[in-house]
């Protein structure tokens, strides 16, 4: 099968959805497909190269509006391209639009990954543009149920929609090298350890998180992933306000490192404010390695994936004093953080494992291409 993956960035950038397209486009490559992935160019030239069996084009970006790459270059490769599947990531307007004029894939598939949240203005210009390609896609991914629910978009077509959850590889965070373990726990700990994995964006709810450490007695957050100097200043003051310098570190991009720091935590932490947060992928990280998770009902799956009083505990979006109260809650109960993690565990083991995803998806392939399934 040919594969085409389209959206707005890829692997060397680092995000939820650039992470899971790389994982789907890898993975698909190695079970003998032939891959595709055509995304912008951060250095605003095209080129293509070969990663790991996927070949990954490159077009040249113009500019950046609205954290939208803008790209002529992506629609003419575009128009080169005969896939037998373009599957489109969704939310990338500029993509959606190429793919209206140039595409000449056989099936179209959309992976839904969220809502555009916080360009309204740009939602007003491209929303019937987007509802139109909904009703045209051969098949529309969600990645949970209550998404279908609560999206203003995917309700309409909800009869297209198929529910397919994210998938990790389990095996990878299922344990951790005792050694990094315990550097870990000799560089911060002394006392409990939160962990927050996740780009520093906006719809993260990071600030509240550091509100809420002021009301968790001893415990010290370790913030992984990428930032920019903007969010960091920011945040930075905000611990120096409040006096939580030392207990609030910034370790920046530690892909690597993951397992041994998920280990190492006591709680992780995905304090997420807005449905932009549609899944919480680090969730499944956290569950994997059997650490208890405390997020944040922003009405997307988050909530759904971490399920309260089973996998972790779930409070409303800004109310550090919920917050920490959670956090207070499973700090004092060794014991129960222990049977959260390992429900957790249970949990991604059940329905959340790559392989679960990789043969979804496919079989969802398989099935627009030749609806028999033969």
């Amino acid at each position: 099968m040919n594969i085409l993956h389209l959206y707005k960035d890829y692997y060397p950038v680092l995000g939820g959805i650039e992470n899971h397209v790389r994982l789907l486009a890898e993975a698909q490559a190695a079970a003998g497909h032939t891959v595709s992935v055509l995304v912008t160019s951060p250095d605003r030239r095209t080129h293509i190269e070969r990663r790991n069996g996927v070949r990954v084009i490159y077009a040249a970006r113009l500019a950046t509006v609205a954290s939208t790459p803008l790209s002529v270059a992506l629609a003419l490769r575009l128009r080169r391209e005969r896939p037998d599947i373009a599957h489109l990531h969704f939310p990338y307007p500029v993509g959606d639009l190429a793919q209206r004029v140039c595409g000449r894939a056989r099936r179209t598939v959309i992976s839904y990954h969220s809502d555009i949240v916080r360009q309204k203005q740009l939602l007003q210009l491209y929303a019937p543009l987007l509802r139109g390609t909904l009703r045209r896609a051969d098949a529309v991914i969600a990645t949970s149920p209550r998404y279908v629910e609560t999206s203003p978009f995917l309700g309409p077509v909800a009869g297209k929609v198929t529910v397919i959850p994210y998938g990790i590889d389990a095996a990878r965070f299922a344990q951790a090298d005792p050694a990094a373990v315990a550097a870990v726990r000799a560089e911060y700990g002394g006392g409990p350890l939160l962990l927050f994995v996740g780009q520093l964006r906006y719809y993260k709810g990071v600030e509240y998180l550091i509100r809420a450490l002021a009301l968790v007695p001893g415990a010290t957050a370790l913030l992984v992933g990428g930032e920019s100097s903007t969010q960091r200043s920011a945040l930075e003051a905000l611990t120096g306000s409040l006096g939580l310098a030392e207990r609030v570190l910034f370790l920046g991009q530690r892909d690597a490192d993951l397992p041994g720091l998920y280990h190492a935590a006591d709680v992780v932490v995905l304090p997420s404010i807005e449905r932009s947060e549609a899944f919480g992928i680090v969730q499944l990280e956290a569950m994997a390695a059997g650490r208890p998770v405390v997020s944040c009902d922003v009405g997307t799956g988050v909530a759904w994936v971490n399920q309260h009083g089973v996998t972790g505990l779930v409070v409303p979006p800004r109310q550090p004093g919920a917050l920490a109260a959670a956090l207070n809650e499973l700090l004092a109960d060794p014991a129960r953080r222990a049977a959260l993690g390992a429900a957790g565990r249970r949990r991604v083991q059940a329905h959340f494992t790559q392989a679960h995803m990789l043969a979804a998806i496919e079989a969802l392939y398989r099935r627009v291409l030749l609806p028999s399934g033969r």
